[in-house]
């Protein structure tokens, strides 16, 4: 299952599919006793689509019998032992992907000639992904970290071991405190070196936040390399190269927690100005006509905010049950996606933040 969503990948996913591209959204759950509905639900969300593919006279028999393949193939790469909050499913002839998301969605199919990416692209943005790279003078890893979680990521040559080294053992140099030179040795920092030139690239390819783990005297060469360490933030935590997922949770999570925080307060005292200055929107249907006009500057979305809406004429939205013909459970990711797609600065806050503001509000550019 895909987890990382990169600007090429989405442009990739977004560009034109011979009819039909099918994009199919289920909810999964993380814990019991709720995820003993997904595997049922799956299934029946899938054989839903197929279906549709079956009603639809715009699909030439050869499309269907290709679209239905890569449905079957798209299930048995499923773990849903492994699920986060949502599902998206895209397949299209001869193609098919799988994403794990971060963020509930609503159950639906859609028939079109693109994929359905609104979904993944407020995922990502509630995600607030990061990377983690753990030194040390033999290894260096690489840790991908989302909202409550760190896991190993094989990806841009990362894992980096080093091979056989002559006389070195670094409990035995820490204990007679020699740690420091084995950072000064030349192997070493060619070592290090090697990896900042990894992490670099991988950042370029995949813009996040990085956190940097290691002894101080590892941190110090890094520093000196004047690459990645630049605009990392380093955490000086020895021994969490060959550590446990949850070793390097516990070490950044105050770091994140409290970076959260600030991220928060720095919210408040935005939209408390924008009020003063009537730059101020509020409520799904006036952040919704703001975002299409593309005026939105600062968006921000309570973690769990959802609401079912159809569109009144074009020039409203009024409230609407689930099972309405028109309509539209996943509105709120559709905001997110347009503003961001706009230049907005999107931040999701916890439940109740906005206090009298049902769910979302922003500040306006003009």
């Amino acid at each position: 299952m895909e987890h990382a969503l990169s600007p090429a990948t989405l442009s990739e996913l977004r560009r034109p599919r011979p009819y039909p591209a099918v994009s199919v959204l289920t909810p999964t759950h993380r814990r019991e006793p709720d995820n003993a509905q997904d595997p049922v639900r799956l299934r029946n969300v899938l054989a839903a689509a197929k279906k549709q593919l079956e009603a639809d006279p715009a699909v030439p028999r050869d499309r269907r019998t290709d679209v239905t393949r890569q449905l079957d193939q798209a299930l048995a790469e499923i773990d849903l032992a492994h699920a986060e909050d949502g599902l998206a499913i895209f397949a299209a002839p001869g193609e098919h992907q799988v994403w794990s998301l971060a963020r509930t969605v609503p159950e639906r199919v859609v028939l079109s000639d693109t994929f359905l990416t609104r979904n993944l692209v407020s995922a990502r943005a509630s995600m607030r992904p990061f990377w983690v790279l753990s030194l040390s003078a033999d290894c260096v890893t690489l840790w991908n970290g989302g909202v409550d979680r760190v896991a190993e990521e094989h990806a841009g040559g990362f894992p980096l071991s080093r091979g056989h080294r002559t006389n070195f053992d670094a409990e035995r140099q820490q204990r007679i405190g020699d740690m420091p030179s084995t950072y000064r040795d030349e192997d070493t920092r060619h070592f290090l070196r090697a990896a900042d030139t990894a992490v670099t690239r991988l950042l370029r390819e995949h813009p996040r936040p990085l956190y940097v783990t290691g002894d101080p005297a590892a941190l110090a060469v890094l520093e000196d390399l004047g690459g990645a360490a630049r605009n990392a933030v380093l955490v000086p935590h020895g021994g969490l190269a060959h550590g446990t997922p949850d070793a390097v949770w516990q070490a950044v999570r105050p770091l994140l927690d409290a970076e959260a925080r600030d991220s928060t307060a720095s919210v408040l005292r935005e939209l408390r100005s924008a009020r003063g200055r009537k730059e101020f929107t509020a409520g799904v249907d006036e952040v919704w006509r703001s975002a299409r006009e593309g005026r939105v500057r600062l968006l921000a979305v309570e973690e769990n905010y959802r609401v079912t809406v159809r569109d009144d004429s074009g020039d409203h939205l009024v409230p609407a049950e689930a099972d309405d013909l028109d309509a539209r459970e996943d509105i709120v990711d559709e905001i997110v996606e347009q503003c961001l797609e706009t230049g907005a600065d999107v931040r999701f806050v916890p439940d109740g933040f906005l206090g009298d503001v049902t769910g979302i509000a922003g500040v306006l550019r003009y």
